[in-house]
């Protein structure tokens, strides 16, 4: 049920009807015509702009047509006032028995909020997709937690997901990887080693090494390189992404696919990639300019194999093979991407570290290029997260030697609370993470004040039923909600309105943090009325003697516990049924 869409339904049978009468021509675009909240709460529960947009194409004056229009608006039984303000703004106003139906609506635990939206479209969410190399840091968390929240967000609104991971598994970083393990291999036979820069030294591969040597005994002591490395380099890989397995279960995080980039190898996917894009006249042989901030005289011109990107908004063409015809970084980037197309998904989303904003023009026209303009790629950027402890600067200890990893902030303070903190920003935003704060129990923490909402619902539910009264959701459904009508209690319900909209909204945007908004504004409401009760008897939840009254009071309660509960469920986080 989502009541802004009923009423701008309304709307734009109102508006049929002025064209029906002649008092409006017809053909008029309704595509802009919007019903939303109002800027000001005090100017009324729901404003339209369809008299500002439809003024000029109509040759009309925009008060004219709000006047006629709010004159069919209020005949219609769910709208008590509709008042025209300034030189053509529609406010209204709804009768209680809409609000008292939301909350009815609501009640529905598995339906309320969910949209159809999506309309089943197919949906790759690439991300983490960190190098494995060793456990993820506190940096990959975040993108971790933004990509799964926006895979279930894209979920409840009516797109078919998938969640994958891309195992970057052809390049350097798993040589380098291969040695460091072969020397912890060799630590675990009682050598004495030594880490060049650029290895990796981290306590995390004390294990691997051991694991090595439990595998193949001393068959690679003192062995050359090319005995061992390709065996050391995939027994590695294959360690270490079941550690960043293990990382991303501690997060709640489980992918639907993990994709290999050596699978791209060997296999002809590039070539294919690179062909398509041959055959569309967009691969070329020539020399760029130098780059910017390079002196002619640094800079030596060299003939390279290139994709034509600038043909789709990238600033420069761009290398997808170097003049000793091995393949650049980006060419299997692309074919990745063309696989990707070839699934057939309608829509691609990948989550990038900010370190990455480089890669966005030149993906967004490899995919357009590959999809022929026909499956939009959206690249998220996730900022940096700097942690604090009481507002100083905190250093933890580094189990991977040069990091923070996502098993520190989880041991340290839960995965709720992460996940929850971790979306109270836009991705592009900065973040800070206080380890003191994201834990202590006040309105000043959101993940504190919406699970305490959800927790205080749940014992009232439970004190209601040691009184006897029926408060399961069949129970509530069938209650007499009448007596819901008090401005404080129609405020709460009004909130619980906004949810469906709330998520076709994010869903659009890709911006699951409007979500996490909304449920600290969902539980302040709460906590309001809560605190409401104190002074007016009235309000209480509990009516003692008046188990009607009581339970139409738990059903709005109960519709407040089910929104916070769809919506902590979006963000992958588990709602509290009491506080400890």
């Amino acid at each position: 049920m989502n009541l802004f869409a009923e009423i701008r339904v309304l709307v734009i049978d109102c508006l049929d009807a002025l064209v029906a009468d002649g008092r409006l021509p017809a053909g008029l675009d309704r595509a802009a015509v919007t019903v939303e909240p109002p800027r000001d709460a005090a100017h009324g529960d729901m404003a339209t702009n369809a008299a500002m947009v439809l003024a000029k194409p109509a040759g009309m004056k925009p008060r004219d047509i709000a006047d006629a229009l709010a004159a069919l608006l209020a005949a219609d039984p769910r709208v008590s006032v509709a008042e025209v303000a300034g030189p053509g703004f529609l406010n209204m106003r709804l009768a209680p028995a809409v609000w008292q139906g939301v909350v009815k609506a609501a009640l529905d635990v598995d339906g309320f909020g969910r949209s159809t939206m999506g309309q089943g479209q197919k949906v790759n969410v690439e991300y983490v997709s960190a190098n494995p190399t060793g456990p993820l840091h506190v940096g990959h968390t975040r993108g971790a937690v933004f990509g799964d929240a926006l895979a279930s967000l894209l979920d409840f609104a009516g797109w078919d997901v998938t969640r994958e991971y891309y195992i970057n598994d052809g390049g350097a970083q798993v040589d380098v990887l291969a040695r460091s393990v072969y020397l912890r291999y060799l630590e675990a036979h009682g050598k004495q080693v030594a880490f060049p820069d650029g290895t990796y030294p981290g306590d995390y591969l004390i294990e691997t090494g051991k694991a090595l040597m439990a595998l193949v005994g001393d068959a690679y002591v003192d062995q050359p390189e090319d005995v061992w490395l390709e065996a050391v380099r995939e027994f590695a890989t294959d360690a270490m992404m079941a550690l960043i397995r293990a990382d991303l279960a501690s997060l709640g995080v489980a992918m639907d696919k993990f994709y290999s980039e050596k699978s791209l190898y060997g296999t002809g996917l590039i070539e294919a990639a690179i062909a398509d894009l041959d055959q569309k006249g967009l691969i070329y042989k020539g020399t760029l300019e130098p780059p910017k901030g390079k002196m002619p005289e640094d800079w030596e011109p060299r003939e390279q194999t290139l994709f034509k990107s600038t043909e789709f908004g990238d600033d420069v063409d761009r290398p997808i093979m170097k003049s000793d015809g091995a393949w650049t970084y980006f060419a299997p980037d692309i074919a990745y991407h063309y696989d990707k197309v070839q699934r057939g998904y309608d829509q691609l989303i990948d989550v990038f570290g900010a370190d990455h904003g480089g890669d966005v023009k030149r993906m967004k026209a490899a995919v357009a290029a590959l999809s022929d303009g026909r499956v939009p790629l959206d690249i998220k950027l996730t900022q940096l997260v700097k942690l604090f402890k009481n507002g100083e600067p905190f250093k933890m200890s580094k189990r991977a030697g040069t990091f923070i990893t996502v098993r520190d902030v989880v041991d340290a303070v839960g995965k709720d609370v992460t996940r929850f903190h971790m979306l109270t920003r836009k991705n592009d935003a900065p973040l800070d993470f206080d380890f003191d704060k994201v834990t202590e129990q006040s309105k000043d923490n959101p993940v504190f004040y919406v699970q305490y909402a959800h927790a205080r619902i749940a014992s009232v539910l439970r004190k209601a039923t040691e009184e006897g009264i029926a408060v399961d959701d069949a129970a509530l459904q069938g209650a007499d909600l009448s007596g819901l009508a008090h401005e404080a209690e129609l405020k709460v319900a009004q909130k619980i309105a906004e949810f469906p909209r709330l998520v076709e909204i994010a869903a659009r945007t890709n911006e699951p943090h409007r979500v996490a908004f909304y449920l600290y504004e969902m539980a302040s409401e709460f906590h309001a009325l809560w605190n409401r009760g104190n002074d007016d008897t009235d309000l209480r939840f509990l009516q003692i003697g008046d188990s009607s009254a009581t339970q139409s009071k738990i059903a709005l309660i109960r519709a407040v516990a089910v929104v916070i509960s769809s919506g902590l469920g979006i963000l992958g986080v588990t709602p509290a049924e009491e506080m400890r």
